[in-house]
């Protein structure tokens, strides 16, 4: 019988028992990929992979039963945004530089962890750490102050902590399709994998096989079965079942959805059938409480301006380092509350609409869809029933379906 881990020692990605202490032991590929970077020499492929992998695995904490590992992109966030919100609140032209460089780096992030196909904690800790620390800069260098009311930071604080609540229900479980643990499964044979046309979506014109869009896995073979009431179903081979219409495969998670909408980074999670309604509950509160934090702290540095006014113009916010760090934090606010209002947007149209972000992507892809409201929105005809009904219909998701009495059967 092993003897437990102490609190310094872990099992390490080989399955190797290893100690912190060693941490900067068995070094050779780091060593190596230095030696041919010194010497002008390429490094071999993969060799940064691995050695990123090596130091992820590697930065642990010490813990009761044994290191515990961090996660390494929960790090950046905490670190650099106080070191760069502060450096933008020295200069303005500083501040200019940061606040255009950030969210092309936020950018440049995203689109290297989307095109490798990882799930990442960077996002989710970025938008929590932005959160918290925006909340205490607010009421350290701006409550101070004198012109912000007991009853206006209670209104604050409640549209935050009602946004965290929303944000914690849309992380639970999007609608995660049971991953069947039968020996009865049914063969990929059974059911014919070409001259098979549809899809969950209702798209006309969806190919069979092989395609990787918007969170379709390579290999996925496309197909049809009818159930009883007559409703379109396909068939997941990276789940090995069978899903029932509007259901797609997500990439990121490795498992299928109900209603399918999108992975979104910054919840790290899909957001399908259960948690559709709490994520955008989580962005309107988002929305309303940005905004308000963003004019009760304009209306304080900018004494007689209006807040759209004292956003462009605001002569004495760097009279003073505490008046910059609270106009930058603000400019800061601004960015991030315009992208979360363009992404709402987006998902109120396709609400209104009745289509998801899986579903209109695929109909841009087979041509099979309009775009509307300069392109907005594509609508793709399936199932949109008008305003009323679509919004009726999304209201009602998660809910147990009605039972029908044998009167009304019959």
């Amino acid at each position: 019988m092993e003897e437990p881990l102490c609190c310094c020692e872990y099992v390490d990605r080989r399955g190797e028992r290893n100690h912190l202490a060693a941490c900067c032991c068995d070094c050779e590929e780091l060593d190596e990929s230095c030696d041919r970077w010194l010497t002008c020499r390429s490094l071999p492929p993969g060799a940064l992979e691995r050695i990123a992998d090596t130091v992820a695995d590697r930065c642990r904490v010490p813990w009761f039963a044994g290191a515990v590992k961090i996660n390494v992109s929960l790090v950046p966030p905490m670190v650099l945004l106080p070191v760069f919100l502060h450096i933008a609140a020295l200069h303005f032209l500083l501040g200019l530089v940061v606040l255009t460089s950030l969210p092309a780096v936020v950018l440049w992030y995203y689109y290297l962890t989307h095109r490798r196909k990882e799930r990442t904690l960077f996002f989710l800790s970025l938008g929590l750490f932005s959160l918290g620390y925006m909340y205490y800069v607010f009421l350290q260098e701006v409550v101070p102050r004198g012109h912000v009311g007991y009853s206006q930071v209670a209104l604050l604080t409640c549209g935050l902590i009602l946004m965290l609540v929303a944000l914690s229900r849309a992380k639970k479980d999007p609608g995660y399709l049971p991953i069947s643990t039968s020996v009865d499964k049914p063969s990929q044979q059974a059911f014919p994998s070409k001259s098979v046309r549809g899809s969950s979506n209702g798209l006309h014109g969806a190919a069979a096989g092989g395609h990787s869009v918007n969170g379709e896995t390579k290999g996925y073979s496309r197909v049809l079965a009818e159930e009883r009431e007559g409703v379109k179903m396909d068939w997941c081979v990276k789940c090995q079942l069978v899903r029932p219409a509007r259901a797609g495969h997500c990439r990121l998670c490795g498992r299928c959805v109900r209603r399918l909408d999108h992975h979104c980074v910054w919840i790290n999670s899909c957001v399908g059938e259960q948690n559709h309604q709490a994520f955008i509950l989580a962005l309107f509160f988002f929305m309303l409480t940005s905004l308000y934090g963003i004019m009760l702290t304009l209306d304080t540095i900018c004494r007689g301006q209006t807040p759209f006014t004292a956003l462009f113009y605001c002569p004495g916010a760097y009279s003073d380092y505490s008046s910059a760090l609270s106009f930058t934090c603000v400019w800061y606010c601004a960015i991030v509350t315009a992208g979360m209002g363009y992404i709402l947007l987006i998902q109120l149209l396709n609400i209104s609409y009745n289509v998801t972000e899986r579903e209109a992507r695929l109909a841009l892809r087979d041509n099979a869809g309009r775009r509307l409201l300069g392109g907005l929105v594509i609508d793709t005809g399936q199932y949109n029933r008008g305003f009323l009904c679509n919004w009726g219909h999304f209201l009602s998701l998660g809910s147990p379906p009605q039972q029908r009495s044998a009167e009304d059967i019959v």
